[in-house]
């Protein structure tokens, strides 16, 4: 199992600056608002109005909008299906950090000490580093039992964008196709695994088989005698 499908796994159970931000024109709250809020339904007026006024701010700057991105392709990489971009999971940490606002000084000031630990290590920006020195600095911090004293707020900064990540990801439609979800199936139950019958000590009548476990007859319905044994 790759990183990626274990990451997978734990969302299922509990989501160049220019390039990195060109699907969505931040200046502009209509664009904004276009594109993450696809879905109206199931928001009163109020809410509506609430979320409206958030959307037509804005929190962080280009740069840490940038950051962000990077990080979250970093924690969850790209595959055949998507990823976090044409999820929209920058866009959703924009909106989260706005509308909960103790989100706002663990996100900026963790983006600053990244970025500070970036430079003193390597000379350069977190952002322009190469992926190797990227991962250099984020190894560290990705084990909260195992980081070291005096980088526990960074590994707590960390911890925060995974989730954030994760969550916008997995609740994403690009997402939930990831995970392969087909939600309520019709399906067809062709009994209790004869290893598990096997392990209980335990079988099925074999006169009653065609009975409960004929498909083709899944539609009918059940008629018993005046003693209640079923006929049908």
């Amino acid at each position: 199992m790759n990183r990626r499908e274990s990451l997978k796994y734990l969302a299922a159970g509990s989501i160049a600056s220019g390039l990195l931000l060109s699907g969505c024109d931040w200046s502009n709250p209509e664009e904004v608002e276009k594109s993450l809020w696809k879905y109206k339904y199931g928001r009163t007026a109020a809410e509506t109005d609430h979320d409206n006024s958030l959307l037509a701010q804005q929190f962080f700057t280009q740069a840490e909008l940038a950051m962000i991105t990077r990080l979250a392709h970093l924690i969850l990489p790209a595959n055949e299906i998507g990823d976090i971009e044409k999820a929209e999971v920058p866009e959703l940490i924009e909106f989260m950090a706005k509308d909960y606002p103790p989100f706002q000084d663990p996100l900026r000031n963790g983006l600053a000490t990244l970025n500070q630990r970036a430079t003193e290590a390597f000379g350069s920006d977190f952002l322009n580093l190469e992926e190797p020195n990227q991962h250099a600095l984020l190894e560290p911090i990705a084990y909260p039992n195992e980081v070291s004293e005096e980088l526990k707020e960074q590994a707590s900064f960390f911890n925060l964008m995974r989730n954030l990540t994760l969550t916008g990801y997995y609740t994403s439609e690009v997402g939930i196709k990831d995970l392969g979800y087909q939600g309520n199936q019709p399906n067809v139950w062709n009994g209790v695994p004869v290893h598990v019958l096997q392990k209980h000590g335990m079988s099925y009548d074999e006169s009653w088989m065609p009975k409960f476990l004929d498909v083709s007859r899944r539609n009918d319905k059940a008629e018993w005698d005046e003693n209640g044994n079923l006929l049908t």
